[in-house]
């Protein structure tokens, strides 16, 4: 007998918390501190208008965001500023409820079926689905869209994901068959959760160019609630209402993001109606827009994120290459300062690649308090020793680094000179350098690794499977752009993946955890909690934790 897999997928993969949306279950870069879960003082809200109060059509919304997208193509974007556009653009087979359990309520397919074996997913469509230019979306669509990471041609950054995938056929024009080489239990979940592509008008791209298509930043069609209008780089990317989606014609007329890399002048646009929606606001700036809230129409949620900060190394750099030197550096972080004196409190310490809001959160691993006087020693045990101008030198070279993170981020741009000030007391000087997000992006991009240090942030996955991050395949041409490499843990990870117990899988996870922890390719800076600004009358929206685009089809402003 077969089951339904999201059934399934609830009893081996349910998450106590947080993050995903239908379009973007997978890990990416975030710009700001996007995707939270729902604390005792704010987050999960659902409004719920009276039953006389019904949805009205119409209005626009203004959505500023500090980041700019790269490109509209789910298979090969890599940050979350592209992700929350293309949620808007495309649709997925499978999404994810606001307790991050897979469901079909809401996504492309009517039902989702696994073998008893795991090893195949069978996906019934619903019938109606369009692109946005009036074709039909078929099974033979998803054929197309699944085979291109299958493709030796495709360079994309999801490819791990793939991996277990021996094929994907067709079954008739609204079934498709997914068979499996091995069990990987975040398939479904994960796998399942790609935009699908058009393949009349991508069939004739060769997969080798597809990545670089005019397709992905010019004219991107889906089969989303809305689509894409415009985009004027570096100032906004406009989409507007499909009126054939097949759940309904989405209440607003027109979504626009709206590009303002500088904090301030995000807080001012803001303030003044030039923005209507601020989904990463500065903690430190949560006060300020408490003040002028209600004069000028707007609310404020917020929750906990399934998401963590991080000082990441590039591990090429043979200043980084010893783990107890990395061990230090993070010994000499005040991380509770930066909390409570950046983040106003507003957010927790982090010491392992994963949220305590999963079902997987490992809190017992190795931990790194702050401890300066330990840095030092463990410093000179590893052959630094101070210079003239008191900056640590080995074999003639002085331990100076730069710091990239992304202008616009206030909280990262603060904790940059932060970490300037409490590294110096340990002989290590740092150099802060803030970039525009899409350049701070590219500088990562594989086999480019243009940084020496860098403040950043993951946006989580629903699975917590780690190795799209970590795992030592994923160095060239995937996420993995610290190059990170523990062949023992690569092992654990593969493993983790074929075990269909959860807490057996939970056990393996937090091994895992223990292992990165005690290797400190980053280290692990906070759990950011989230606000998010927007008009008080906006109605139907649902504080999703991934993704703060979750369900814009059901989004309508009240009159």
């Amino acid at each position: 007998m077969k089951k339904p897999a999201w059934l399934l997928i609830s009893m081996m993969l349910v998450l106590s918390m947080f993050l995903a949306a239908c379009g973007g279950n997978n890990a990416a870069p975030s710009d700001d501190n996007k995707g939270s879960e729902n604390g005792s003082s704010g987050g999960k809200t659902e409004e719920k208008a009276p039953e006389d109060d019904k949805p009205v059509d119409g209005g626009d919304l203004i959505i500023g965001s500090s980041g700019k997208p790269t490109l509209f193509n789910p298979l090969y974007s890599n940050d979350s500023v592209s992700s929350d556009v293309e949620t808007l653009i495309f649709d997925s087979l499978i999404g994810s409820d606001l307790e991050f359990n897979p469901t079909t309520d809401d996504a492309m397919a009517e039902s989702v079926e696994e073998s008893e074996d795991g090893l195949t997913y069978t996906v019934k469509l619903r019938d109606g689905i369009k692109f946005h230019d009036g074709e039909p979306l078929t099974a033979d669509d998803v054929v197309f869209t699944y085979n291109i990471p299958l493709s030796d041609d495709y360079d994309g950054p999801r490819k791990s994901y793939f991996e277990s995938l021996e094929s994907v056929e067709k079954v008739d024009d609204l079934t498709v068959k997914f068979n499996l080489k091995q069990v990987d239990v975040q398939f479904p979940s994960v796998g399942l959760s790609f935009g699908i592509l058009p393949e009349h008008i991508l069939k004739d791209v060769p997969i080798a160019d597809l990545g670089t298509n005019e397709f992905n930043t010019k004219n991107p069609i889906g089969s989303g609630p809305f689509k894409f209008v415009e985009n004027k780089p570096g100032e906004y990317v406009k989409v507007e209402a499909f009126d054939d989606f097949y759940q309904g014609r989405p209440h607003l007329d027109t979504i626009t993001m709206k590009i303002v890399p500088d904090a301030n002048a995000m807080l001012t646009q803001l303030q003044n109606g030039d923005i209507d929606f601020w989904a990463g606001v500065p903690q430190s700036d949560v006060e300020t827009v408490e003040s002028f809230a209600d004069s000028i129409g707007i609310k404020l949620e917020h929750g906990l994120a399934l998401s963590y900060t991080f000082l990441g190394y590039n591990l090429r750099n043979d200043l980084f290459k010893d783990k107890e030197v990395r061990q230090a550096i993070t010994h000499a972080i005040d991380r509770e300062q930066i909390v409570d004196e950046i983040m106003d409190g507003k957010g927790e310490v982090a010491d392992v690649p994963e949220s305590p809001l999963s079902w997987a959160y490992n809190p017992d691993v190795p931990k790194f308090e702050y401890d300066p006087e330990k840095a030092k020693k463990m410093l000179a045990d590893a052959g630094w020793k101070p210079g003239a101008d008191g900056i640590l030198e080995k074999d003639g070279k002085r331990f100076s680094f730069e710091v990239k993170t992304n202008q616009g981020n206030k909280v990262r741009e603060d904790i940059t000179v932060l970490l300037q000030a409490q590294l110096k007391e340990v002989g290590i000087e740092v150099k802060p350098m803030i970039v525009e997000f899409s350049s701070l992006i590219a500088d990562i991009d594989p086999g480019v690794w243009n940084f020496d240090a860098i403040v950043l942030g993951w946006s989580l996955a629903t699975d917590p499977d780690p190795s799209g991050i970590f795992h030592t395949k994923e160095i060239a041409e995937g996420l993995n752009f610290a190059g990170y490499s523990n062949p023992e843990l690569d092992k654990l990870m593969d493993g983790q993946l074929q075990q269909r117990d959860k807490e057996k899988r939970k056990e393996e996870i937090g091994k895992i955890q223990a292992g990165i922890a005690e290797d400190q390719p980053y280290s692990f800076l906070y759990y950011p909690e989230e606000y998010r600004a927007m008009p008080a009358n906006l109605q139907g929206y649902e504080f999703h934790a991934k993704n703060f685009i979750y369900h814009p089809h059901k989004w309508w402003l009240k009159k």
